[in-house]
């Protein structure tokens, strides 16, 4: 008999089954949940990791503030 790899596929399928593995998840649910920090005047949210000069960048510029009249 030829022994071939359609059992091991075929064991390896029944085997993600029982462990239930997860559906993909998608990167923009992900990053939706990073948006923490929030602009107290126009409302626009940046990741938690964003650098504070970008945050200092969007308060000038968007409403000639400080960092701390945005964000603080």
């Amino acid at each position: 008999m030829g022994g071939g790899n359609g059992a091991k596929a075929a064991q390896k399928r029944e085997r993600a089954m029982k462990d239930g593995k997860k559906d993909p998840q998608s990167q923009l649910k992900t990053n939706a949940k990073a948006q923490s920090i929030k602009c107290k005047i126009c409302f626009a949210t940046f990741q938690s990791t964003s650098a504070r000069k970008g945050l200092e960048d969007h308060a000038s510029n968007k409403h000639s503030k400080q960092y701390d009249d945005c964000f603080a």
